[in-house]
This record gives C-alpha cells, sequence and structure tokens, in this order.
C-alpha cells in the first residue's frame, strides 16, 4: 500500500502545473469580504433524490452518525479492483464577470465549446466515461458496488483526476468510500472508508463528497453529515481536520453546517461550500478563515469553485436550477437561471469554468452535461439526453460529477510503477 502510494505521491509532485489547473480552475486574487455569522442550516444537509428539494432552514447540533468501535484507519489498497432574483436571461457584463480573460462571443464547433475531453461520473449508471468534443467515448469503466442499493446507485457521484493526470479519485457518496483508480489498468489502488457503513470513528465516513488528491498525496474530502473537512494521509490516517465532528453550526473553521464542498486552491487553501445558510468559505493554507460570502438567492449550494479574479461560481441544487457568479461579497454579477423550456435545469450539482470562458454544468436530474456560453446564456454543447436516462453511447442517468482534461493530455496505457 505505502509503496503503491508512494510512486502516486512522487508523481504528483512533479505535476504542480497539471494541479493548478485541473484541481481548481485558476489563479487567485486575494481581496477581504466582511463576514457573516449568520446560522440558518438546512435538516439533512445533503442532496436528495426529488427534484423538487430545497434546503430547509432549520438547526441540528447533534452528531449525525455514532462513532465505530475498533479500527484506527481504514485505508486499503487493492491491486486487483476490488429565492429569484434578476431576469432568467440575464448576460454575463462586458467586464467578463467569468474571470475568463475574455468573454467568447459563441461557440462555431464542438472543440470551440470543448477544447479538450470531459470526464464524467455518471451516478445512476455506476460509471466513469471520459467523452470528446464529438461525444465519443474514450474511456469508460464500471464502478462495483459493495453496499446496500438505493435509488441514487452507489456509483461514484464525483470524480475528478489526480494532479499526475495517471489517476481517478471517486468518493461515493451512499456507499461511505472514497477511492484511487489507475487509469491505465482500471483497478483501484487505494480506497478509504466502509462500504455501506457510516460513521465519524477514524476509517469511517458519513456521506462524504468532492474527494480531490492534494499534489502531496493527501486526500480531502468534505464529510457532509459529520460535519467536517478531513484530510487523510496515504497512508489512511487523519492528519488534518476542519470543523467539529458532530457539531453542526456556521463558524468557520471552528465548525460548518453541512459542507459539500472543499475546493482546493493553487495556493495551499481551501474554499469550503455550506448548505445550511448558503456559505462559502476561504480558508488559507494553516486553516484560518480568510473570508465568507452568503449566497442570498441560492437554496442549496453545491460545491462552489473561485475564479481568476476572485469571484466565486456556484451551482444551485435545485429546480429550477441556476447558476451564478457572485463577488467574495456576495454581488451577483452573472447569473443562468430559466423556468421552463430545454434550457431549464433540475438539480445542478457542479459548475466549472473552462478554459475558453464557458461555463460547464452537471445538469443531474435532466440527464445531461451541458456547456454554457455566458454572453448569450444558451446552450452550445450537451453530452445526454435531456429528461431521459439511458446506458447507451449519448445517454447518462444522473451524471453528478466531472472533470476537464486539457486536450494536451493524453491517456495513459502503462500502470503507474510499471
Amino acid at each position: 500500500m505505502k509503496q503503491k502510494f508512494a510512486v502516486i505521491a512522487g508523481a504528483v509532485l512533479t505535476s504542480l502545473t497539471l494541479a493548478a489547473c485541473n484541481q481548481s480552475g485558476q489563479p487567485l486574487q486575494n481581496q477581504a469580504v466582511q463576514n457573516h455569522p449568520g446560522n440558518t442550516t438546512n435538516s439533512t444537509g445533503v442532496k436528495q433524490t426529488s427534484n423538487n428539494t430545497t434546503a430547509a432552514n432549520t438547526t441540528n447540533t447533534t452528531a449525525n452518525a455514532t462513532a465505530q468501535a475498533g479500527t484506527a484507519g481504514n485505508s486499503t489498497t487493492n491491486s486487483t479492483g476490488a429565492a429569484n432574483a434578476g431576469s432568467a436571461n440575464q448576460t454575463a457584463q462586458n467586464t467578463s464577470p467569468s474571470g475568463a480573460a475574455t468573454t467568447p462571443s459563441g461557440a462555431t464547433s464542438a472543440s470551440d465549446a470543448l477544447p479538450g475531453n470531459l470526464l464524467i461520473a455518471d451516478r445512476g449508471n455506476s460509471r466513469l466515461l471520459i467523452v470528446n468534443p464529438q461525444k465519443q467515448i474514450i474511456w469508460e469503466m464500471s464502478i462495483p458496488t459493495h453496499g446496500p442499493h438505493n435509488a441514487n446507485s452507489l456509483g461514484a457521484d464525483d470524480a475528478f483526476f489526480t494532479p499526475d493526470g495517471k489517476h481517478i479519485i471517486i468518493n461515493e457518496e451512499d456507499n461511505q468510500m472514497l477511492g484511487v483508480i489507475d487509469i491505465a489498468t482500471k483497478k483501484f489502488v487505494w480506497t478509504y472508508g466502509h462500504p455501506g457503513v457510516a460513521g465519524s470513528a477514524p476509517g469511517y465516513l458519513n456521506t462524504p463528497d468532492d474527494a480531490y488528491m492534494l499534489p502531496n498525496g493527501d486526500v480531502t474530502v468534505a464529510d457532509i453529515k459529520n460535519q467536517r473537512i478531513l484530510f487523510i494521509s496515504p497512508s489512511g490516517h487523519v492528519i488534518k481536520q476542519y470543523g467539529t465532528t458532530g457539531y453542526r453550526y456556521h463558524n468557520p473553521p471552528k465548525s460548518f453546517a453541512a459542507p459539500n464542498g472543499d475546493t482546493p486552491l493553487p495556493d495551499g487553501g481551501t474554499l469550503v461550500t455550506e448548505i445550511g445558510g448558503s456559505y462559502a468559505d476561504r480558508l488559507d493554507p494553516n486553516g484560518k478563515l480568510s473570508w465568507t460570502v452568503h449566497f442570498t438567492d441560492i437554496n442549496y449550494p453545491s460545491d462552489a469553485q473561485l475564479l481568476e479574479n476572485g469571484n466565486i461560481l456556484v451551482a444551485d441544487y435545485s429546480t429550477p436550477g441556476r447558476v451564478e457568479i457572485v463577488t467574495q461579497k456576495g454581488a451577483r454579477v452573472w447569473e443562468y437561471y430559466k423556468t421552463s423550456g430545454p434550457g431549464k435545469l433540475a438539480q445542478p450539482s457542479l459548475a466549472k469554468m473552462l478554459p475558453n470562458g464557458y461555463v460547464i454544468v452537471n445538469d443531474d436530474y435532466n440527464h445531461r452535461v451541458v456547456i454554457i456560453n455566458p454572453s448569450t446564456n444558451q446552450i452550445v454543447w450537451q453530452y445526454g439526453h435531456s429528461g431521459v436516462a439511458g446506458t447507451a453511447p449519448g445517454y447518462l442517468n444522473t451524471p453528478d460529477g466531472m472533470d476537464f482534461m486539457p486536450a494536451t493530455w493524453t491517456l495513459p496505457t502503462v500502470a503507474t510503477g510499471q
């Protein structure tokens, strides 16, 4: 286990350029903003399977899981693979609030819309896909299921490339597991958690979301129902924690209200998204709070991303869903929000900025991933059939995660260490 992960960690330390591009998007600007210490939280703190879910505002200060006895950790290595505001058609302003260098005027081809390939966590089908701009599948892997089934499956609900570009890290939110997959062999090389068993003791998770590998090989994850952000070493030990286990209250970094995002930042800090009360919190590399932004018209913030100009891109996991860019003081500078028609979103879980300035969105319950031109607010590319789930090429079922693969990358064909 340690030998295999030493290879992964060693590779990522030589790939910092890829890490900066892949993990969080763009370079940052440091700006101060007032803190909002309010404490309105929802009752569950996790993504629901109903298309009409919004975040209720109640407070729960009890622990969500009973600590499990026994293990000091459960990291294993497996070589065999075990509120409505603004116009629905508001467009980006000419100051390029998206954070891109310029605002694109329109896509003329598939590769203009998607300037690379796309990793998709097809959660409902329990599989991972990599598709090219022409919507051809160039890599695919089924994810084994190990725990009790439910309506949302036990497949990967998030997936990100590791900094070395040779692995994919996933989290199985309903199965209480994390895993690292070797792309070349399609096998798990590291796992953490107990399949189908929620807990808060070492080695256990309760609704893990947004697992990332850091450049040094450590793994970070938002452990939603345990109200904490964990940093886990390659050997499977928790080496750092933000938040207080089981204590749900918006007071970062001491405590969080259902954190569902933990986006790593190029400076070593973390952008935490809190469902309860609708917040995003920037923490510096030492875990100190830099600022908090309150999303005033987002019911259920999901996986906020920090853009190069310091603004924040966030999806509202609601129906109809919306995607916004706000300043660090909470002022909205761009919005995509449509209440009817083919452009309407159904519980979008993640929005990211592409290098060309377009916004790519997981439209979970429309069973598609879409790319939006922010200057026209039109969908210019789509993978999946709107409102129709399926397994055939071109179809998805509740896609809940994605990551951009630059056109300069190539898929590895040789197992790590060989």
